[in-house]
């Protein structure tokens, strides 16, 4: 489903009954949510009296109600996290059919934004290049709804649909029509309609509200940008002219994306067999990665892997795997995706340099590949070619990855880092040693979300 903090989400999945009330549209703002539907078809109990819309967090089980007669009915969503809508309408004889919809995951409070770890070029955007061992805050706003670390830049969307960029700039990769570095968040554009930022090596790709895809900064030698050329682009140009695209991870020197249809397509370097199309040659425009509908979330690793999770909850991944970041129990490289594991119960999953991290939905943690700076989080330094449980606990619910790091955020959004911290990418204080298990950041029990960038981290703190 689309990721849209803030606008339309649409998309939806039916989990029930097809005579139950249909959801057209789900809009959402700070605080709120207005849910559009049609009556359904069958009332064979009954004249329908009133409907129940209730939004449900996935993490913590905690609901918020709504009712009415007629569509669209408001809705307040527990702050935070990944929640479900769910209705039903009611009729003399009681409740009728249940309708649920998963509507992606949205912030409905306040953001602020913060940053630590390496600051060359202005990447942590507090208008310095000195580097941070602890969060500092990104300016004083808190309407920030998702952020994304790349390799050397940072980049952010508001909940007021507005894109923002930062860091190095000298091959366009800001994306605001200039090639100089910026050390504070500048504007890219004056658009409203951006939903998802992902940030590559020197490129960067977003997605917006009507489902187009966007790429800007370095292009030469590999197509990164996905436009059909090797051309750098200092500003956003669309990928194609398709309106279906709901999600897109970016590395160093490609990206993986999918569209509504839960189909999967990637471009750039070819190289270790990173894009999954089983070939040996670069693509400046995307290619399907085989002919399969089901694909869900997937993640471009930092340089030489790729990872996806289907519909199915199996996990599968491609490309490099000097260090056993497949997780296949090898180290052979492989062109096209292959299973990790038979499980089928794989919810998130982020790809590193030369590791990889995810979590399964019973909110257990795992991870494998390199560990030469504790990045796998099991209070070793040995690689692992095979995943490995990340100590005993149940209540993990999003995990990143950056060059040689991890940042996760519990269900009771508490944030935690592990991995190397030579730069201080960590944010656990004055020290800069290695972690080989995860440490918590402070005491804060409201981050929402973290993307950890090369040597760099962002996280959004919930004002709730």
């Amino acid at each position: 489903m689309p990721r849209n903090p803030g606008g339309t989400v649409s998309g939806f999945k039916l989990l029930s009954t097809p005579d139950a009330p249909t959801i057209t549209g789900v809009t959402t703002s700070i605080g709120s949510a207005s849910v559009a539907f049609t009556a359904p078809s069958d009332t064979g109990d009954g004249a329908i009296s009133s409907y129940v819309v209730t939004a449900v967090d996935e993490s913590s089980g905690a609901s918020t109600g709504g009712t009415g007669t007629s569509s669209p009915i408001t809705v307040s969503p527990p702050a935070g996290g990944t929640f479900k809508i769910r209705m039903q309408a009611l009729n003399p004889y009681g409740p009728g059919r249940l309708t649920e919809y998963d509507t992606g995951n949205a912030i409905y409070g306040g953001a602020e934004l913060y940053a630590w770890g390496a600051s060359s070029g202005g990447r942590l955007g507090d208008g310095t290049t000195v580097y941070r061992s602890s969060p500092v805050q990104i300016g004083a706003l808190t309407t920030w709804s998702q952020v994304a670390g790349g390799e050397r830049n940072s980049f952010a969307v508001k909940t007021d649909g507005t894109l923002w960029g930062w860091g190095q700039g000298l091959t366009g990769q800001i994306g605001d029509n200039t090639a100089t570095s910026k050390s504070s968040p500048v504007q890219v554009g004056a658009l409203t309609t951006w939903y998802q930022v992902t940030g590559g090596g020197d490129f960067a790709v977003a997605v917006k509200t009507d489902g187009t895809m966007w790429s800007w900064g370095k292009n030469e030698t590999f197509g990164m940008l996905g436009v059909g050329t090797v051309i750098n682009k200092s500003s956003p140009v669309q990928i194609g002219a398709l309106t279906t695209w709901y999600q897109v991870s970016s590395a160093r020197f490609h990206s993986v994306a999918l569209k509504t249809d839960g189909t999967m397509w990637s471009w750039g370097a070819y190289t270790y067999g990173r894009l999954g199309d089983n070939t040996n040659v670069n693509k400046s425009s995307p290619v399907q990665i085989g002919s399969l509908t089901t694909w869900y979330q997937a993640s471009a690793g930092r340089n030489l892997t790729s990872a996806a999770i289907k519909t199915d909850g199996t996990l599968w991944s491609w490309g490099g795997n000097g260090d056993g970041q497949l997780g296949d129990g090898t180290t052979v490289n492989r062109s096209s995706p292959v299973q990790v594991g038979s499980l089928t119960n794989w919810s998130q999953v982020s790809v590193g340099r030369f590791h990889t991290a995810a979590v399964k939905t019973d909110g257990t943690m795992w991870a494998w590949g390199l560990n030469s700076g504790g990045e796998i989080g099991d209070n070793t330094i040995v690689s692992k070619s095979s995943p490995v449980q990340i100590g005993a606990l149940t209540n993990w619910a999003k995990i990143t990855t950056g060059y040689n790091h991890c940042v996760a955020v519990k269900v009771d959004s508490t944030l935690w880092v592990w991995g190397s911290n030579d730069d201080g990418q960590l944010g656990i204080g004055i020290t800069l040693t290695n972690r080989s298990s995860p440490v918590q950041i402070g005491a804060l029990t409201t981050w929402l979300q973290a993307s950890a960038g090369n040597n760099h981290t962002l996280a959004l703190y919930g004002v709730v």
